[in-house]
Parts: structure tokens; sequence; C-alpha cells
């Protein structure tokens, strides 16, 4: 019989101990613990539990329950004295049927670790889905976690533990977050368009309106329908998908939700997307039931966000609140192809572009799920977190002149160095983001044209990105910046150049929206854990029209995006669609 919540709140520390055998390899201590936190108020609260106990441990404790786990295709496995748990998993990865040099490469891949490290390398071989790694992807991210930094690579460790533990438990309890596999899948589905150039490479690249773009519309358009049963579908004047479930009454107001579906060029398969399939599950649990809400849900897949082909980002967010700028219809792409071109193209009308704009008295608000995208609440152990605001951001590109000289004829003291400059200004930057939380400050380009290992550089370019907040802490930054920018010009005797190319205003969560997500995540038997956003989104725009608030979901690989090791786990997809639920659930609650 499957475990219960209320059994292990019954039971004796003793008989919980027993109960969770097997769940952390060789450590009944945590289950142990984790019992002076009852009473567990729901599955994801005892995963929490069992996660804080092992937090609260220290180092010691730690390092001892990764030495606790076998080597992946170790000694263990080939003298069969695995635990039950870990033969299972093993063997469903497929390593006990590695070839001889899959196996030579798997020994030599532990002595390096164990070499570098002292302690075993632990993955959770069953992956994201639950349905296990293949030996090629485990040999891969073996030898990819052999450069990362010792403290790094312990806490990714005990990251991999605590998904091991919490596949083992969902055995236990015979749970299977069957919302969350659909989310998983329908991203793995999407994947499979790609521009031309990147998907022969295997690299997932979906920009604005190419071929693989409109066959994500497509697709997205079909499942909406088709698996989902949305009401209304379809494919608006600047390329957004929008789904409409209508509510008990079909003109009352509507709930205003989704994200994007392009990518950044070799990016992953949740930034944005997610925001698109969560909502999606929950209009399709809504249609299988027969209910209706008293309210719409609407749904969009946004066409565009990270500005990839054309210099136009949010030009479909910006659509709605009546932001799209004309001009941009006569920007050409890197093959000299106009907006206004692969517009008509794709089938759709520029001149009915005006027309998309929403009407907020139609709009209770705007709530959007995204990837995290950062490394906060991956650090944390928590699935879920709530976004209080994103960031106001400015850039500016910028330019040092100063002289070109022989590296070796030129005295230290008579030099007008360029490159030094503006590494300097790269050093005050850091530093005094540093100071004010929230804060972040970055030079992510850095370039020295026709640089030569023999010459002072004369010339250098840079850019600049701040982002905060509030808008009052951005630019008081970047205010100390222009001025200490002067101060090391005057200096050093060069001449620095600083153009500002992009400003977005902080976008505040509307408290009450804010406060729902905090509810849901709370329903869930979770801490609530608030932060701010610091990447951009669509909300930012619809900020600009109706209220908006935003639930992160934590990203696995350290929180990677705009990278291929983007991912997420099937249970945390889960938690999101619950959360999403309880949402829509107090919201009609709220308007009964």
């Amino acid at each position: 019989m499957p475990l219960t919540i209320d059994q292990l709140n019954a039971a004796s520390v003793d008989e919980v101990t027993r109960l969770l055998d097997g769940t952390y390899e060789h450590s009944p201590w945590i289950a142990e613990r984790a019992c002076a936190l009852r009473p567990f108020r729901s599955l994801a609260h005892l995963k929490h539990c069992l996660v804080r106990v092992l937090d609260e441990a220290g180092v010691a404790a730690q390092l001892a329950l990764i030495r606790a786990h076998p080597e992946l295709a170790g000694k263990a496995m080939v003298s069969k004295s695995l635990t039950a748990e870990s033969t299972n998993e093993q063997g469903k990865a497929g390593l006990t049927d590695c070839s001889p040099e899959e196996f030579t490469r798997l020994q030599q891949l532990n002595a390096d670790y164990n070499a570098k490290f002292g302690f075993p390398f632990i993955l959770a071989v069953r992956g994201p889905r639950g349905l296990g790694l293949d030996r090629h992807a485990i040999i891969a991210t073996f030898a990819r976690r052999l450069n990362n930094p010792v403290d790094m690579e312990r806490a990714e460790c005990l990251r991999n533990i605590h998904r091991i533990a919490e596949i083992r438990l969902n055995d236990k309890f015979g749970v299977e977050p069957t919302e969350g596999n659909r989310v998983w899948d329908w991203a793995e589905r999407l994947a499979v368009h790609s521009d031309p150039g990147f998907a022969e490479r295997g690299e997932l690249t979906v920009t604005y309106l190419t071929d693989a773009h409109r066959a994500c519309a497509r697709d997205l358009c079909t499942w909406m329908r088709e698996e989902c049963g949305f009401d209304e579908v379809a494919v608006d004047a600047v390329g957004n998908v929008v789904g409409l479930y209508h509510g008990v009454d079909p003109s009352a107001k509507r709930l205003l939700t989704g994200s994007h579906y392009d990518t950044v060029r070799n990016g992953g398969k949740y930034d944005g997307r997610l925001g698109i399939f969560v909502p999606m599950a929950v209009v399709r649990a809504l249609h299988h039931a027969g209910r209706r809400l008293p309210f719409g849900l609407e749904v969009v897949g946004f066409a565009e966000e990270e500005g990839q082909r054309y210099k136009a980002t949010f030009l479909a967010s910006g659509a709605l609140v009546g932001q799209f700028n004309p001009a941009w219809l006569d920007q050409a792409d890197a093959d000299g192809v106009t907006m206004r071109s692969a517009m008509q193209q794709a089938g759709l009308d520029p001149a009915a572009i005006a027309a998309l704009r929403r009407d907020p008295a139609r709009y209770l608000g705007f709530v959007e799920v995204h990837i995290e995208q950062g490394p906060v609440l991956s650090t944390r152990d928590l699935p879920l977190g709530v976004v209080t605001s994103i960031n106001g951001s400015v850039r500016l590109l910028g330019e040092a002149v100063g002289l070109a000289s022989h590296a070796g004829t030129t005295p230290m003291g008579q030099r007008r160095d360029a490159a030094c400059a503006v590494a300097e200004l790269a050093l005050f930057l850091e530093q005094r983001a540093a100071s004010v939380p929230d804060l972040v400050g970055t030079m992510g380009l850095l370039q020295v044209p026709e640089g030569s290992i023999n010459v002072v550089p004369g010339r250098c370019r840079f850019s600049l990105d701040i982002r905060a907040t509030t808008n009052a802490v951005r630019d008081a930054c970047l205010a100390d910046v222009q001025a200490e920018a002067a101060r090391i010009a005057a200096r050093r005797g060069v001449a620095i150049t600083l153009e500002e190319t992009m400003r977005a205003a902080a976008a505040p969560s509307a408290p009450a929206w804010q406060r729902r997500w905090e509810a849901a995540v709370q329903a869930l038997g979770l801490p609530v854990f608030t932060l701010p956003s610091g990447a951009g989104h669509d909300a930012m725009k619809l900020h600009e029209a109706m209220p908006q608030a935003m639930l992160f979901v934590r990203g696995l690989n350290d929180g990677i995006s705009h990278n291929p090791l983007e991912g997420v786990s099937n249970d945390d997809c889960e938690l999101a669609v619950r959360a999403f639920t309880h949402l829509t659930e107090q919201l009609a609650a709220d308007h009964r």
C-alpha cells in the first residue's frame, strides 16, 4: 500500500524512519530529524523538510551523505552490493549494459573525479522526467561537471541527492506528477522545431516568423484546440497564438496569461514556453471536468520577446498594449528580409496590428509563470518563488579612446591605455553594484579592435547593463558609473563616451496579485520565498495596462538559462500547475 502523509504524521519516530528507509542512501538520520518538523502538510512539505534537515546539518554531515552513495558503474555495481534503490536506478539508466569502452571511460571519470573532489560523483540518473537518462547523457554530464569548483560541485551533488530522494518518495507514496509530465512533454514536442543551421547541430533556435517559428504556432494552436479544449484559438496579426476558454458568462472579464515561444540562439526548451504550457494544462483540466470559472482564461503564446531576428524586443506583448512601432516594419534582418515582408509571407496583416490593443477594462489582470533563469531558487532548494518586481534596466554602449603605442618602448607612466581604463571602470561597476541589494551591473562586451599582443590598446569598446528593482536605484548607479568614467578618463588621458541604447522601467508586482501567488505556494505546503526578476519578461509590457504578477519555477543545472542545459523537473512543473490552479480557484471564490 502507498504511504500517506497522515500515516507519517501519526507514526512514531522509529516507524517514520522505517517507512522512509532508503530515501537517502544509508542515512536514516535525515528522516529521523525531520520528524521534529511535523505535522507534514503535504508531500511537497515533507520533501522540503528533508531538504531543510540536510541544509542545517552542516558540511561534514553533507559530505558523509555524499560519500554514502556508490560510484556510477563503480565497484559496488560490479560486486552487486548496491542498495535495491541504486540497483534499480543504475539499471534503468543502462549502466549495467555499458560497452567495454563506455565502462572504461566511466572508471576513468570516477578516478579523476574522486582525485579532484574527494567524494563520488552523484547524478539523479532517472532524470528530470523520471524515466532515466541514457548512458551518453550521463557520461557527458560527468565530464562537464568535472570542471566545476569544489564548493559548486558539492552543492550540485546535494541537489541531485534531493532529486533522487524526491523520485524515491514519489514511488513510496504512489504519486505520479501527471500534469507535470504533460507540461514537460509539451516542451519536448515543441522543441523538435528549430531554425536551419541550428537544427542540423541539434541546437534549439526559433526566431520570429521563420518556418520553425510558424510550425511552433501551428502546434500550439492544435494542442490548445484538440488536447485542451479551448473555445477559440487563433494566430493574430503579429503571430501571437491566442487561446480563449470562456467563463460561465462568455462576456465576463478575463484573466490574461502566457509567455513567449521564440528562443535565443542555441537556447533552452523552457524559457517562455513554460508560461504557455502551465495554463494550457489548467484549461485542459477544467475542460475535461466540464467546468467553467466566473471569468474567462486567455492564454497567449507571444510570438517574439527575445529580439533575435529584428531589433524590436517585446513587439508581440507590446502590440497588446498599443506599443507596436510601425517603423519596425521596415527593419531588415541579416538576410535583408524586412519585417513587413516576413509578416506578409507568414500570412499576417500588418494593417491589423493596431486593433490588437487590449482594453484593460475587459481584464482582471495578467499573470505569468516563468523559469527563474538564475541560481537563487536552485541554491535554496526551493521549487517555486514569487516575483516582487521585474527589474528596471538600462543599457549603454561605450568606447574609450587613448593612444596606441609600442608595448616595449612606452613606459608605464606614459601610457594612454584604453583597455586598462575600461577594465578599471568594469571593476568599479562590479563593486558599486555589489554594494546595494538587488542591484546588478554587467560589462558583457569588451573588445579591443584590431588589438595586437605588442601594442598598448588605443581603443576599447564595451557595454554596460545596469538593473535594479527600482528606477531610482538603477539611475543612481548609472550616475556614479558615468562620474567614475569621467574621473578615470581624466586621470589616464583617454576619452570615454557612453551612448544609451535601451531603458526599461521597473515593473513591481501588483500587491494583491503577488499575495495570490504567495497563497498558492503556501497552499502547497511550501515556504513562501520572494525575489526580484533580473531578466525582462512580457509581464513588463502588460504591466503598463493592467496589474501583473509572476511565479518563478526553479531551473536545473544551477538555474542556467539561454543555454541547452536549461531544464526543469516534472515535479516542479506539477507544482507550478497546482499553484496556477489554486490561483484561479481563489480568484473564482472572490468573484462568486
